[in-house]
């Protein structure tokens, strides 16, 4: 996980290590940053917080595959990976794989949980959302 810890979007995987969904926010106009940002393209500030967000909200888009890609082959297939707007960071919108494949609707309400994912010979922390 040394590898993921770089850049402006570090603290986002330092809290997914910890348990916890962090965004970047803005303190300069509180606009929410995802993905992260070294600079505010709104205000220009260069100021932002991480802070911790309900990991819920709602189906923006969604894609099932039914074969592998690179670095993937350790999930069953096929696979759901959803696009969730987050109601509590100002509709900021978050990746992660469906936890039943099943039915997935766009405006779908879903919650998220924070495990790992198998990519190669690793675990990496990720968002399981669940409807």
């Amino acid at each position: 996980t040394d590898a993921l810890a770089t850049g402006a979007g570090a603290p986002y995987w330092d809290g997914l290590l910890a348990g916890e969904l962090r965004l970047q926010k803005c303190t300069g106009c509180d606009r929410w940053h995802w993905p992260a940002v070294w600079r505010c393209s709104d205000c220009g500030s260069w100021e932002h917080a991480w802070q911790g967000v309900e990991p819920s909200g709602k189906v923006y888009s969604w894609t099932r595959t039914w074969h592998a890609f690179g670095g993937l082959e350790g999930i069953t297939k096929p696979f759901v990976i959803a696009v969730v707007e987050l109601a509590a960071a100002g509709g900021a919108r978050l990746t992660g794989i469906m936890d039943d494949p099943g039915k997935v609707e766009i405006g779908q309400s879903v919650s998220g949980m924070i495990t790992t994912t198998p990519f190669g010979d690793s675990l990496v922390p990720a968002i399981r959302w669940q409807a």
